[in-house]
């Protein structure tokens, strides 16, 4: 996998980008009532110690000494830095409690490497390396076993980075970790995969080429220094990897003995066995790596030369987005991690609150979303973005949006930069770090192992959060750059002519250099924000004893659940209210209004709750088939004052012409970009809007948002809350009587009146024979199918018996259709449940073949796979089951996540907590004849197909599955 320009972006935003360390949470929880596809199994130094951080100030503190690793007081895990003979630098982390093993290998070369006469041998040599090696030759072989022990593996190239990465079931990990290790000692290069995986590479190019982000990079890049690493192409396709030069397979030899070396290799291993044992294994898999003196490569081309700047440069999107950016080119803040004065700066610029230049830009009409912070860092140059999302009133203002950002920074330098104001995210910083949550083992170990590579070792936890003193200096300089002579503008929209077009992802653009700008006049109204006044006080963690969630109020019309948890260590409470209405998607326009009530719910409360989010406290309403749920997420201090602002928002807010109009114009932009997302994606999206129940298809919402406005909106708002049924979970470090004041605290002000059996079920619909085959809306080029085989009811063993033909399948389908057919990138099949309702899903999608010619080969696949299934004895059944069962009794890695899953219990008919455990006991009792009974079913079933080519016409999947009747329990 490649990913462009990856390198430590940090944005301030709650539109687009991430805070670090203070992460502003907005994006969509899967809650009851929303359609998803629930429990997708099988597809897709010196030896040193770890301390606690000790309790910091909120002021200024000294600078901390090199040092065993810095972990978060709420992270028991023990840790453990070595460095091996040859140079390779690992960090080894015992945790008991983990139920998966992980590992991850960062090699510090990456796409900026690249020869000249081949660009994207970096990305093809990583794809290579899984190919096969001397003590495993099998070019399938490691995905298998990852596949076969309940894993998954991945990896991806970055600029400066290559990073490998896997989880199994911790029982297969010591074979994983010496199959994983050989890619780095005995590589094959097998000459038969070599062209058939340049292939692969150019199916990956080809299924990625109409993406935005990567068409405008590549153009942006003509603005720049093309003698920068930012100004090549990094993806790799036929035209570059070819034998034109040099014969391929020596390249791809060259890259890897002048680049892969035990010297510029960090590595991270998690597993729930004693350090001392993981040591062992470490030194005696990783020892064998080469040492050929090799130092991280240096970047040492600038960003931009003199006479590059300042520039504007327009460039072509494909999406309906208008994108406005200010790029300045500044030294690569990492070295000042510890300090972060790019932090600093993004955090007001980026500010969202009252009097902040997005504040002003929504007022005005003319942008939607801000964010700010430093992307492309090489370790010696960066770039300052300021990225605005606009409206398309905005796009005729840009000059007036350049004076208004500007009058802004001349603010900063005049009284923004304040010693307090750098206490204040210090502190939230600290906060954050002081209760930090586990991440899946997968996750940690691929960051770590990446961070291993750009901060000391003490630091490659903390590094994200550090803020050790106030530099004024050191921010001053960097506002020194912010200038307009240092100033790339980047405009992009779909309206853009261009007068030249990029050469791999043909993106039309106009560059214009410039001696000046035009003049613009700056917005009213514009400031700095105040001290945050939602910073949480009381951070007291209560003791409980782990119990299933208790149903705390039971009435007609209101259920309360609660579990009270202090499992993952902090004073944390998520809490979910779901306002459910029988109207909610009677129709296409019921529909969009609840998605417009929502909507305008958070914009309304934008300015107001920016601070809240900063300081840890998260809220978020969104739309789904049964009406509008209430999502909130933080702290147990001060949760409480968010509630009460929420629900009287909802009831009585002023629901204004202007905000009604930005969240309509999000909603039908997101709706008509939809023929943009990656194919495979429209895909799985068409298939849930066939089969999940109630729900309207994108399309149809599409068709019926123009018809409606504001005071449809107010009219509606009454209608919706006056039919409701209100069904609530709290989750966290908050005991009963807490919980049921603050639910009732919500359940009181809605009033609710309706009963249970009023609002229409959560329903998956029955494939019928002969069903339709359905096509999307698509602006893509490829071909793709995606053939779902449902399971025939909704019993436990159906469930056990897919899941664990899921995990069987999976492994054979990629290496047959992908690695020896090559029909594309985007290969998988495995398990896909609809909520409770079983189904496989297979998926190809392909640049060079059809529709049709996929089928045929689906087909051929099932053929030989029937064979498979029919000599499956138990044996061979046992490691597969068992990867099921490890995947079902996954502890949850997060108190967000188990509220996930309680909350997704909801929307099962009955309440069935323990369903994960019974579903696992039937798995565990499942064999080979078992299997084969279901596989055969199975083959028997109908079958529901989603195709793609060129041309097709779109299907009204609505129309089209009306006589679809719900799947028999």
């Amino acid at each position: 996998m490649q990913e462009p320009h990856l390198h430590f972006t940090r944005h301030h935003s709650a539109s687009t980008g991430i805070t670090s360390p203070q992460r502003i949470l907005r994006g969509t929880w899967h809650l009851a009532g929303c359609l998803a596809m629930a429990l997708v199994l099988g597809l897709l130094a010196s030896p040193g110690t770890a301390t606690a951080a000790p309790d910091p100030e909120p002021a200024d503190h000294a600078a901390l000494v090199q040092g065993p690793i810095i972990q978060s007081p709420n992270d028991h895990r023990q840790y453990r830095a070595i460095t091996l003979d040859n140079g390779l630098q690992a960090v080894l982390i015992s945790d008991p409690e983990a139920d998966k093993a992980a590992a991850a290998m960062d090699v510090s070369v990456g796409s900026n490497n690249d020869p000249a006469d081949m660009p994207g041998l970096a990305h093809f040599l990583e794809h290579m390396l899984f190919l096969g090696t001397e003590g495993y030759p099998d070019p399938d072989g490691y995905q298998r076993f990852i596949s076969q022990n309940g894993g998954s593996h991945n990896a991806f190239t970055a600029d400066q980075d290559t990073n490998f990465y896997f989880d199994v079931d911790p029982g297969a990990f010591p074979e994983a970790l010496d199959r994983f290790s050989q890619f780095f000692i005995s590589p094959q290069f097998n000459p038969d995969y070599v062209d058939r995986e340049r292939h692969a590479v150019n199916s990956e190019y080809q299924a990625r080429r109409d993406d935005d982000a990567r068409r405008i990079n590549e153009a942006l890049g003509k603005a720049l220094n093309p003698e920068h690493p930012l100004n090549h192409f990094s993806v790799g396709s036929l035209e570059t990897l070819n034998s034109d030069h040099r014969p391929l397979r020596q390249a791809l030899l060259d890259f890897y003995q002048r680049h892969y070396d035990a010297n510029v290799m960090h590595l991270t291993v998690l597993s729930p066995e004693p350090l001392d044992a993981m040591e062992k294994q470490v030194r005696q898999r990783f020892a064998a790596i080469p040492d050929r003196g090799l130092q991280k490569p240096v970047v040492d081309q600038p960003l931009a030369r003199a006479g590059d700047l300042p520039a504007s440069i327009r460039i072509q999107s494909n999406e309906a987005r208008r994108q406005l950016e200010f790029l300045f080119p500044i030294d690569d803040p990492t070295l000042e991690y510890a300090d972060k004065p790019d932090d600093y700066l993004a955090n007001l610029l980026g500010h969202e609150g009252e009097g902040s230049l997005l504040a002003a830009l929504r007022k005005a009409g003319w942008a939607d979303g801000l964010s700010a912070g430093t992307r492309a860092g090489d370790g010696r140059h960066a770039l300052f973005d300021v990225s605005i999302s606009l409206t398309p009133e905005g796009e005729r203002h840009l000059d007036e949006i350049q004076a208004s950002l500007f009058d802004q920074i001349q603010r900063i330098r005049d009284h923004g930069v304040e010693a307090w104001r750098y206490r204040e995210q210090a502190k939230l910083a600290e906060q954050s770090f002081r209760f930090q949550q586990r991440s899946e083992p997968i996750d940690t170990v691929r960051g770590m192992a990446m961070s291993l590579a750009h901060y000391p070792l003490q630091d490659v936890q903390y590094a994200p959060y550090r803020m050790d003193q106030f530099d004024p200096e050191a921010i001053d300089d960097i506002l020194g750059r912010l200038t307009p002579d240092n100033l790339l503008r980047v405009y992009s929209g779909p309206d853009v002519t261009g007068d030249e077009t990029t050469r791999y992802f043909s993106t039309p653009y106009t560059l214009t250099r410039r001696d000046d700008w035009p003049a613009g006049a700056s917005l009213d109204g514009l400031g700095l924000p105040d001290a945050n006044p939602y910073i949480a006080e009381d951070l007291s963690v209560h003791p409980f004893e782990s119990a299933e969630p208790a149903r705390l109020v039971d009435s007609p019309s209101v259920e309360i659940w609660h579990q009270a948890d202090s499992d993952f260590g902090a004073p944390r409470v998520e809490w979910r209210f779901s306002l459910q209405n029988p109207d909610a998607s009677r129709d296409a326009r019921h529909a969009v209004l609840t998605r417009l009530l929502a909507g305008w719910l958070n914009d309304g409360l934008n300015e107001r709750f920016y601070p809240a989010s900063l300081a840890g406290q998260e809220f978020a309403a969104y739309a789904h088939g049964r009406g509008i749920t209430l999502a909130f997420s933080g702290w147990r201090d001060h949760q409480d004052r968010l509630m009460r602002t929420v629900v009287e928002q909802l009831r009585q807010g002023e629901i204004t012409d202007a905000s009604v109009e930005r969240v309509k114009q999000g909603l039908k932009r997101n709706w008509e970009n939809a023929p943009q997302d990656a194919l495979y994606q429209q895909l799985q999206r068409t298939l849930g809007e066939a089969l999940m129940r109630p729900q309207i298809s994108t399309t149809n919402m599409l068709a019926a948002i123009d018809g409606i406005d504001a005071q449809d909106v107010r009219d509606y708002r009454q209608q919706f809350l006056d039919r409701l049924y209100l069904q609530a979970m709290a989750v966290g470090n908050l005991d009963a009587p807490l919980a049921k004041r603050e639910g009732l605290l919500v359940a009181n002000a809605l009033a609710p009146e309706l009963r249970a059996s009023a609002i229409p079920p959560l329903t998956v619909l029955d494939v019928p024979a002969n069903a339709p085959v359905l096509h999307p809306s698509t602006a893509r080029g490829d071909s793709a199918v995606l053939r779902y085989l449902q399971g025939p009811d909704l019993s436990l063993q159906d469930q056990a018996s897919l899941a664990v033909i899921g995990q069987l399948i999976g492994p054979p389908f990629f290496a047959k259709l992908r690695t020896d057919e090559q029909l594309g990138y985007i290969v998988s099949a495995g398990y896909a449940p609809f909520m409770n309702a079983p189904g496989l899903m297979m998926l190809v999608q392909s640049p060079s073949v059809s529709s049709t010619t996929i089928d045929q080969r689906m087909d051929a696949f099932l053929a030989a796979f029937d064979q498979r299934i029919a000599a499956l004895g138990d044996d061979d059944l046992a490691p597969y089951r068992q990867a099921v069962r490890q995947q079902l009794l996954q502890r949850d890695p997060s108190l967000s996540a188990r509220a996930d899953r309680l909350w997704q219990t909801l929307a099962y008919p009955q309440a069935d907590f323990d369903r994960r455990q019974r579903l696992a006991a039937t798995v565990d009792e499942l064999t080979s004849a078992d299997i084969r009974s279901a596989w055969q079913t199975l083959r028997r079933s109908p079958v529901l197909d989603v195709t793609a080519d060129p041309g097709d016409q779109p299907s009204d999947v609505d129309a089209l599955t009306k006589g679809f009747v719900p799947l028999s329990r």
